[in-house]
């Protein structure tokens, strides 16, 4: 299986002695697809990560595996468009590289990415995770969860 959707929800379930039925309910969304998200079966919006990660109060790199540390985020997050555009743009900046060039690593469209960075379009989720893991840009620092940057292996 790929890799992409792999997340710690089963445990974090778990942990607050928690049914799937009950955050399906919290997320208003069915079972079904609660099930399929913690199972890995499809991948999670961005929406709702973000919503998951409010819900648990914790980090996303954290519940998408990206890092064994757990830091406590207690704030819900505001989704500033314009803000992770920002940052969107910081990174690539960074990088060194085009809006296509980037496209062409993520397996995403250069007028996507413009969209995202120009704060027009939320951040499909595959892309976010892809970008986190081909940059190493934390993707709480991306949708301004943290001031962070980097993932704390």
């Amino acid at each position: 299986m790929n890799d992409i959707n792999e997340n710690r929800l089963e445990s974090l379930k778990d942990e607050k002695d928690l049914k799937s039925k009950d955050i399906a309910k919290y997320l208003k969304v069915n079972e079904s697809t609660y099930s399929e998200w913690e199972n890995n079966k499809i991948p999670i919006p961005t929406r709702r990560i973000v919503e998951l990660a409010d819900f648990y109060k914790i980090n996303i790199d954290y519940m998408l595996k990206f890092t064994d540390t757990r830091k406590n985020i207690k704030n819900p997050t505001n989704l500033d468009l314009k803000i992770i555009g920002n940052r969107l743009k910081e990174i690539r900046n960074n990088l060194g590289l085009s809006l296509r060039t980037l496209g062409e690593e993520l397996n995403c469209s250069f007028s996507s990415l413009g969209s995202y960075e120009r704060g027009e379009n939320l951040i499909n989720c595959e892309i976010l995770i892809s970008l986190s893991k081909y940059s190493k840009y934390s993707i709480d620092y991306i949708l301004n969860r943290t001031n962070d940057s980097k993932i704390n292996k």
